[in-house]
Formats: C-alpha cells, sequence, structure tokens
C-alpha cells in the first residue's frame, strides 16, 4: 500500500467512526415521549421510643466583663452575663422523685498577659442566677445570688466554692407536674468582680465551671 493509500484508509475510517458517534447521538435525541408516571415517595418518622436524655449546653464558651461604676470608694467593680444555660429533658420516662440542679464554681483569676501579677481569687466573683425560660412550667427556681468577699452579707463566699459549688438553678424534689412533662428550660447569672484599688492592673482569666445534676 502506497502511503497516499494508507493516509487515505486512516481518514476513511476516521469518518466511520464520527458518522456512528453522530448516529447514535441523533438516535437519542430523535426519541420521542410514549408514556410517563409518577412514583410518590412515602416514610414515616415515629416518635422516640427511646429513654432519651438530661443534658445542659451552654449558648458561648467565654464571656467578658467589663469595668463599671463602683457604689464603693475602695473598689473596682466589672460586670458580665454568664451565657445561657439550657437544660433540655428528652426522657419518655422520669424517675418519681426526680430533680435536677445546675451548679457552677470558678477558678482563681490568673495573668494571661505575662505581666507577672498575682491571682486573683475566685472569692471576688459573684453572680446573680435568673431564670430565663422556665419552660412548660414554673418549678424552676435559681439559686440566691453569691456575693463576693468584700461584700457584707450571709452569702459573701464568692465562686471559688470553698463550701462547695453554688446553685445557678434546680427543679423541686416535689415537683411531679415539672418530673411528669419532659422540656426544656433556661438560666442565666449576672457575673460581677470587685477587687480592691492596689489590684495590679493586667488581663485575667478564670474558668467557671457549670455542672448538671440530677
Amino acid at each position: 500500500m502506497t502511503r497516499n493509500s494508507a493516509i487515505a484508509a486512516r481518514v476513511a475510517m476516521a469518518s466511520v467512526g464520527g458518522a456512528l458517534l453522530l448516529g447514535v447521538g441523533g438516535a437519542a435525541f430523535a426519541d420521542e415521549l410514549q408514556q410517563s408516571d409518577g412514583v410518590e415517595v412515602l416514610t414515616t418518622i415515629e416518635p422516640l421510643t427511646g429513654p432519651g436524655t438530661l443534658a445542659m449546653t451552654v449558648a458561648a464558651s467565654s464571656t467578658t466583663l467589663t469595668e463599671g461604676v463602683s457604689d464603693d470608694t475602695t473598689q473596682r467593680q466589672f460586670f458580665g452575663a454568664l451565657p445561657s444555660v439550657t437544660i433540655t429533658d428528652t426522657r419518655t420516662t422520669i424517675p418519681e422523685g426526680a430533680a435536677w440542679a445546675v451548679v457552677g464554681q470558678a477558678s482563681d483569676l490568673v495573668s494571661t498577659d505575662g505581666g507577672g501579677q498575682p491571682a486573683i481569687s475566685a472569692g471576688y466573683l459573684g453572680w446573680t442566677p435568673s431564670v430565663v425560660d422556665p419552660g412548660e412550667t414554673y418549678e424552676v427556681l435559681p439559686g440566691d445570688q453569691v456575693d463576693t468577699i468584700l461584700d457584707d452579707g450571709p452569702n459573701n463566699v464568692g465562686l471559688e466554692g470553698i463550701a462547695g459549688p453554688e446553685l445557678l438553678a434546680m427543679t423541686l424534689n416535689d415537683s411531679a407536674t415539672t418530673q411528669a412533662v419532659a422540656g426544656s428550660w433556661t438560666a442565666n447569672a449576672g457575673l460581677f468582680l470587685k477587687v480592691p484599688l492596689n489590684t495590679p492592673a493586667g488581663a485575667y482569666s478564670s474558668v467557671l465551671t457549670l455542672s448538671l445534676f440530677e
């Protein structure tokens, strides 16, 4: 076979392949719709039948206290808010007489800017709990205000937890209505820090640990 004959043969093969490919495409687009039908898709989501859980979630992992006006000329005072704490009960069966409580305890405030300032006792940190959303019942109670060691009063122990963690919110042991209705409740607290005027300036950090008990 001469060179020209070989080239002509390859061109012919390519042309045949192209014709076949176009032919298939042409046949597919030329099909006419003969019939169509629909299929209804059904499903059923059954109610939860598991035991469910009693769980706590906190809206944020940090909060900042900013200085405000002090009502005592010998102190500096800082204010902020605890991120919302939500308790959710999804249990289908709640033990008779069950109750839950959320408590909190803070670590000392330590320097975070490398200035070497001595730690500030968590006794200078206090809170005022409140129930933001009582849920379907009103049998959820906030804890008492915890004042700082610079305050006067019977509960001026701060949040360092010397006598144990402090109460944020709780249900009542004899509250049958609350225990019979699974739901969600939200608590909060105003935070305040009071320190002496001679407290070294700098950035400080503390960890406020919240715990859910039943």
